[in-house]
């Protein structure tokens, strides 16, 4: 991975709060244009580390680089961060505070207004431009503190928890705003609990927990090296199969189907072929992979044994 193709680079970084380490050794590289998962539980080092990241705080030890570079105020003028504590002005009006913020980051009043105009368009809140944020809803207030993060044309977005607050509408909604961002070359740290939404929108992950990474790598690569062999199956019968230990070595029962995991050395035809001779009617024979959700619980159990 060239420098060219690298948004950041984290190298060997570590920080500490008196006894306690929030982050550990944790090294990672986020590429252009990509949308990287930043995957753990409460707790595991993920919001210590962004504020690395955009110089909230520093590390111990170790180096983060943006663009090839050394953090600098000019290259964190590049990064829009929305924090999971968001943070608007209560009594001030949506424009008068989306104004403001671009001034922050040097937009000119005449551009910072066009830009308004337009995200406030694409939210669906041109309505509301001239109200208070205590006059919005929870869910309104939230893609205000999104346009903020977005109106200085940022060539990095990390959006920590982004969908907090949003009901399922604009939880797709917003899916679809991070796709058009990510069409325009954009680079995008997301990090989320919601690991069916990260599935959607990952190119690249990142799971840490207790302050350290646990795996890492593309989305695909991740899930091939998983090494689950799993079958969703919807069936009456066959129950005497599937309690064979030869055969099956776990089953998560669901509303309508069950998803089988296959013991080791045994092969989804074996299964098949079993399930048809002892007579079951089959509606749904599906070899599947292991969800981002399955991967997430299995490597947070394992490191935290």
């Amino acid at each position: 991975m060239t420098e060219q193709n690298t948004t950041l680079k984290v190298e060997n970084v570590s920080k500490r709060f008196g006894d306690f380490t929030a982050v550990e050794n944790l090294s990672f590289s986020v590429k252009s244009g990509r949308v990287f998962g930043f995957l753990g539980p409460n707790g595991a080092g993920k919001t210590t580390t962004i504020r690395m990241i955009v110089g909230i705080t520093f590390p111990d030890s170790g180096n983060i680089e943006l663009f090839g570079d050394r953090i600098s105020t000019e290259l964190q003028n590049r990064i829009g961060y929305l924090p999971e504590e968001r943070g608007l002005y209560k009594k001030m009006k949506i424009q008068d505070q989306l104004r403001y913020f671009a001034a922050l980051k040097d937009v000119p009043q005449a551009e910072a207004d066009r830009r308004i105009d337009f995200w406030l368009d694409r939210m669906q809140l041109s309505e509301w431009k001239k109200k208070k944020t205590t006059d919005l809803s929870k869910g309104m207030q939230q893609k205000i503190q999104f346009i903020s993060t977005v109106l200085h044309d940022p060539d990095l977005l990390i959006l920590d928890e982004p969908f907090s607050g949003l009901d399922p509408v604009n939880v797709e909604f917003m899916i679809n705003v991070v796709a058009e961002l990510k069409a325009r070359h954009k680079t995008i740290i997301f990090s989320t609990h919601l690991m069916e939404t990260a599935e959607r929108l990952c190119d690249d992950i990142i799971l840490i927990n207790k302050s350290r990474k646990v795996v890492g790598g593309s989305l695909r690569e991740v899930k091939a090296s998983f090494g689950k062999n799993l079958i969703s199956l919807r069936c009456e019968g066959g129950l005497n199969v599937l309690h064979d230990a030869n055969l099956v070595a776990r089953i998560v029962e669901h509303s309508d189907e069950k998803e089988i995991e296959l013991a080791a050395g045994a092969d989804s035809q074996s299964l098949l072929k079993r399930l048809i001779e002892s007579g079951a009617t089959i509606t749904k024979f599906e070899q599947i992979e292991a969800s981002l959700n399955d991967i997430f619980i299995e490597k947070v159990k394992e490191t935290n044994a």
